[in-house]
């Protein structure tokens, strides 16, 4: 145990007040697509999408701060204040679900009576697949990630100060079963949000895809902004050497693990040849959404891997950034791939036109540009590094170890 290094409080209105605009701008040309006929579903999906990508780094970013706590590690010191600041965006998330609250029956077949009276398969589903028990479902998820990323920050800052181990040991014994109840909601959460768009068909995987693209989502931007932010400020002393190189393996695991996941759902539905479940990928390799598929191979998976396989790479922090976000990118393309052919039985969803693509990338951009800006002022709350921390010593050695 030590006392960590003195690192400066962030100072970044600039970044903020640019995000703040960015991101206003582009929810403001949502609310005008609310305004044409042609363009009014697609904002409603091109909502979904974003907040799957920033609840995705929130939880993602939850997660690997549980995952530090239980298995110590000086990566995880370096990192923790960004993450920290990402968890304690869940309030603005949740905000960010009520819009799909109202209209879920805009998106999703289950919450439409008519189609459901229609359906035997959705009347079969009925007693889960409904409007008052989603609801009910998604005020638990809620309540459950708030919780755990309120108490672990409380407990941080409290160690700050008081530099006591017992808080330490307090949010280790909360971290594992916060873990497991991350893995049962998101499970839940995965399939009432996305796979049910499309309530004919499911997969035994799907929780554990879409959790570990949440993982990665959220280890990407800790990743990416620690080494961006150790540019400009002291901070980066301990951004150096085998610290660094740890982060790097760190996500070549992480991508490693997602890859593995996705292809391996493939290869089941695959090799099954089942008439349920096939239709699930035809329909992600029409249109243009092959090129997206084939985009998720090559630069979310191929090209991460190799560039990360070099350990120069992973101790350059140019480079090390410049995948991290190409990762972050790939995420959000990622989710694009996986919501929207879920409308099949419209056509525009197989190729949307101009205006609905305009939609997309302004809902994506203005929930991504608040959601950044609010994160932003989490982050400047506190110095950069933990002041107190077992691993402080092991990670200032880290830093300069391999120099």
């Amino acid at each position: 145990m030590s006392t960590a290094p003195v690192v400066e409080q962030p100072n970044l209105p600039r970044w903020q007040s640019i995000a703040l605009l960015v991101g206003a701008i582009g929810i403001a040309i949502c609310l005008a697509g609310l305004a044409f006929e042609t363009t009014r579903v697609h904002v409603f999906r091109a909502w979904l999408v974003g907040f799957c990508l920033t609840v995705g780094i929130a939880l993602g970013s939850l997660v690997v701060l549980m995952l530090q706590y239980l298995t110590g590690g000086d990566w995880g010191f370096i990192l923790r204040r960004p993450l920290e600041a990402a968890t304690s965006t869940m309030p603005l998330v949740t905000l960010f679900y009520l819009p799909l609250a109202l209209v879920l029956s805009s998106l999703y077949e289950w919450a439409d009576p008519a189609k459901v009276e229609a359906d035997p398969h959705l009347q079969h589903k009925a007693l889960y697949l409904n409007v008052p028990f989603a609801w009910i479902r998604a005020g638990i998820y809620f309540a459950i990630w708030n919780l755990l990323a309120f108490l672990l920050n409380r407990w941080s800052r409290q160690q700050d100060t008081a530099r006591d181990m017992a808080i330490h040991k307090r949010c280790e014994a909360l971290s594992a079963p916060g873990m497991v109840l991350y893995v049962l909601t998101i499970t839940f959460a995965s399939v009432d949000w996305v796979m049910s768009l499309e309530p004919e068909w499911f997969s035994t995987m799907y929780g554990a895809m879409f959790g570990m693209g949440q993982v990665l989502s959220g280890f990407a931007f800790a990743v990416a902004m620690l080494v961006l932010l150790s540019r400009r400020l002291e901070v980066g002393q301990l951004t150096g050497g085998n610290n660094l190189r740890d982060l790097g393996s760190l996500l070549l695991a992480f991508v490693m693990v997602w890859a593995y996941l996705s292809f391996s759902q493939f290869l089941l539905i695959y090799s099954g040849n089942l008439p349920e479940e096939v239709p699930w990928y035809i329909y992600r390799f029409e249109g243009g959404w092959k090129y997206l598929g084939l985009m998720l191979v090559i630069f979310h998976f191929a090209l991460p891997f190799v560039l990360l396989l070099s350990t120069n790479v992973k101790r350059n922090r140019a480079m090390l950034a410049s995948v991290a976000l190409l990762v972050l990118l790939m995420r959000a393309v990622d989710l694009l791939w996986l919501i929207v052919p879920a409308f099949h039985h419209n056509s525009e969803a197989v190729n949307p036109p101009l205006g609905a693509r305009l939609i997309y990338v302004a809902a994506l951009v203005g929930m991504g540009g608040i959601w950044f800006a609010y994160f932003l002022m989490q982050l400047q709350r506190w110095p950069l590094a933990p002041a107190f921390n077992p691993y402080a010593e092991g990670a200032v050695h880290g830093a300069v170890a391999g120099h």
